[in-house]
């Protein structure tokens, strides 16, 4: 399980954001569970989102499936990275930076 931070200004409608980006990013339609929503695509058996306390964060679990080809790992991947970067609206290189210093906004 892992928690991103999420950018100022994308916290208000977060629980909205988790839900559509799910839908723009891997094309599937998430099943609800309380607060949580999972789909599976891909290399992905299983992804789980969920917003994190006081909206600040997401919380991400997955489980991989490894008899995928390289193609559909390197695809889902991608289409990972697209998601957390549309959610978050934090770019990859500022969630290292804000995950290396701690740093919440």
């Amino acid at each position: 399980m892992q928690e991103y931070p999420v950018k100022r200004g994308f916290t208000k409608d977060l629980g909205t954001r988790i839900v559509a980006e799910l839908r723009n990013c891997f094309g599937v339609e998430p099943v609800q569970s309380g607060a949580l929503f999972r789909i599976s695509f891909g290399a992905l058996q299983r992804l789980d989102v969920k917003a994190g306390a006081g909206g600040k964060t997401v919380i991400i679990d997955t489980e991989s499936d490894m008899n995928v080809s390289d193609e559909i790992i390197i695809d889902t991947n991608r289409r990972f990275r697209r998601y957390l970067d549309a959610v978050t609206g934090l770019s990859t290189k500022e969630r290292v930076k804000r995950a290396k210093s701690g740093v919440e906004e």
